[in-house]
C-alpha cells in the first residue's frame, strides 16, 4: 500500500496555493524534468504531497541561484545513491537469509 504522501490527487491550483509558485513555474519545472505529475484522462495534472514538498525544495534552491540543470543533476545523483544503498541492503538480506558471504 502506498503512502498518502505519494497519491497524486492534488490539482495544480491547489499546488499553486500551497507553494506560492505560479502555475507557469510549476509547469516549467515539469518541462525541465524536475517533477512528474500524473495526468487524468482529460489531461488534468495531479500532484502528490511529496511533489509539493519537492517543489518547495526546488523553489528554495532557485532562490539561492541554483540553475534547474544543477538541481536535476543533484536529484539524479541522490536517486542513484539511494538505489545503490537499497541494492546493498537487499543483497545483505538475501545473503543473511541464505547464509552466503
Amino acid at each position: 500500500m502506498s503512502s498518502y504522501k505519494e497519491k497524486k490527487v492534488i490539482s495544480i491550483g491547489t499546488v499553486n496555493e500551497l507553494t506560492g509558485l505560479s502555475v507557469r513555474q510549476i509547469r516549467y519545472y515539469e518541462e525541465k524534468g524536475l517533477i512528474y505529475p500524473e495526468r487524468t484522462t482529460r489531461g488534468t495534472r495531479r500532484y502528490s504531497f511529496s511533489d509539493v514538498e519537492l517543489l518547495l525544495q526546488i523553489a528554495d534552491k532557485r532562490e539561492e541561484g541554483v540553475q534547474t540543470y544543477e538541481i536535476k543533476k543533484d536529484m539524479q545523483s541522490s536517486k542513484e545513491k539511494k538505489d545503490k544503498m537499497m541494492e546493498r541492503m537487499l543483497r545483505g538480506q538475501f545473503n543473511a537469509h541464505f547464509k552466503m558471504r
